[in-house]
């Protein structure tokens, strides 16, 4: 997860702005022997491709944010997350690929760095592998699993994560329902936030929101990724050197990568993908056989599906794209998901603002995405600057679903009121955004687990 800062850099450098800012960034970069002594590698596919990995490091983090962000506890010196990111050979898309940390692997023979013993083969789960034999280990199980030959290693901790995100003012996700999880402290009601690197590290973190826990998880990540590529381009930060500067430097303290990838490489990229957006990337998760997969002496694990992975990565060797020819959508235009059907939401609109004709519009553009408006909208008692949806508190599930329409609107509970909500459109209220109704399902399933980057932005 903190692999995004790594890959944020990359795109960072598509500014050209010059080969002595880049050259600033490399020298600044620590340095791993990543590919040292490998043999029988998979042979190299078209596009380069990179495996980021961030690890649960913590050594920079102040006692007041271990504190205010659950960061507590001994590091346990492996892979918290690790992703595979393709870059296809023209430099036009991006595909990143989560492979979940409690994956079943095959690790091959080497020297354990922690006691110096040689081991031979042997099963473990996959985030074991950078305890046991570091960033080559890793590579080495990652190739021999998916025969993907890995071009890069990039790796960051939570330090750089919350920097990076930081100092690019907040990187905004959206929810249409509640995210609580006790072991991050992320809290979060439906609607849209604004994340700061503490709170944007919880909401990356966090594995006991829904059933799914790192599956989940893993989601939740992408669609960061997502939006933090979002904020990136579209912020200014690649055309402006001082925050280019400023960005690199929140980074430079804690990203390692391997000795091939310099600036020369860093350039090189960047002049290609000068056009990149999130649109250009697209986002999975390898997919899984069998979710409990219980090994001797490891415990429970996550079993890849041999057939469907095997084509997922076939798809990353030939340079591919997952999501083949299905169209772009424009997330202005699509539709944002719900909890609750529209058509089943009662709502009478009021005008709060003294615009005349405002109330009617909302209604029919509520009644357009759905919504069972009484198409009666009225003149409220009193103006109000921002839009307020009254609720009794037994329907808050259907207050929430209607709060993803009315974008910075407030949720306010009314008990006895009834089924009906009450919008009262102030003075702020811009657009009615289109929703549908989403069921969340096993996000182990393939089919439904390749999106694209502006699919998944607010």
């Amino acid at each position: 997860m903190r692999a995004v800062t790594t890959l944020s850099v990359v795109v960072l450098a598509s500014a050209g702005i010059g080969h002595a800012v880049v050259a600033s960034l490399d020298a600044g970069i620590a340095r791993i022997d990543a590919f040292k002594d490998m043999k029988n590698r998979p042979r190299a596919g078209h596009g380069m491709n990179l495996l980021l990995v961030g690890t649960d490091g913590r050594d920079k983090i102040s006692e007041q944010d271990r504190r205010a962000y659950r960061l507590g506890g001994q590091p346990c010196h492996c892979t918290d997350t690790m992703m595979i990111v393709h870059i296809s050979e023209d430099r036009d898309r991006a595909t990143v690929v989560s492979l979940p940390r409690d994956s079943y692997a095959e690790m091959p023979a080497h020297l354990d760095l922690n006691s110096g013993q040689r081991h031979g083969p042997h099963p473990v789960k996959l985030n074991a592998a950078y305890a046991e034999g570091g960033p080559q280990l890793t590579i080495r199980t990652v190739e021999n699993m998916t025969h993907v030959k890995i071009d890069h290693y990039l790796e960051v901790d939570f330090t750089s994560f919350m920097k990076t995100v930081d100092v690019l003012g907040g990187v905004k996700v959206c929810t249409p329902t509640p995210l609580k999880d006790s072991y991050t402290g992320l809290d979060l009601g439906p609607g849209t936030h604004t994340l700061l690197g503490g709170q944007a590290l919880q909401y990356v973190r966090a594995r006991h929101i829904d059933g799914v826990s790192d599956l989940g998880r893993m989601k939740r990540q992408q669609r960061f990724l997502a939006a933090l590529l979002e904020k990136t381009t579209s912020s200014g930060v690649l055309l402006n050197p001082m925050r280019f500067r400023d960005v690199t430097r929140a980074v430079l303290g804690s990203v390692r990568a391997d000795e091939g990838f310099g600036t020369d490489e860093l350039l090189d990229l960047g002049r290609a993908m000068r056009e990149f957006s999130p649109s250009s990337s697209e986002f999975t998760t390898v997919p899984i056989g069998q979710m409990d997969f219980q090994v001797k002496g490891i415990g429970s694990t996550l079993k890849w599906d041999p057939a469907k992975s095997d084509e997922l990565f076939r798809a990353l060797r030939d340079d591919k794209p997952l999501a083949g020819d299905r169209p772009h959508r424009d997330p202005a235009h699509t539709p944002l998901p719900v909890e609750v059907a529209p058509d089943s939401i009662r709502v009478q609109v009021a005008n709060g603002s003294g615009t005349v004709g405002l109330g009617k519009r909302v209604d029919a553009a509520l009644a357009a995405t759905g919504f069972a408006t009484t198409r009666l909208p009225v003149t409220a008692p009193a103006h109000v600057a921002r839009t307020v949806i009254s609720y009794d508190p037994r329907w808050d599930r259907s207050a929430r679903s209607l709060a993803v329409a009315l974008p910075g609107s407030e949720l306010r509970a009314v008990p006895g009121q009834g089924p009906l909500l009450k919008v009262t459109a102030g003075a702020d209220l811009a657009d009615v955004r289109k929703v549908r109704r989403v069921r969340f399902e096993d996000p182990a399933q393939p089919e439904q687990n390749v999106v694209r980057g502006n699919e998944v932005v607010c």
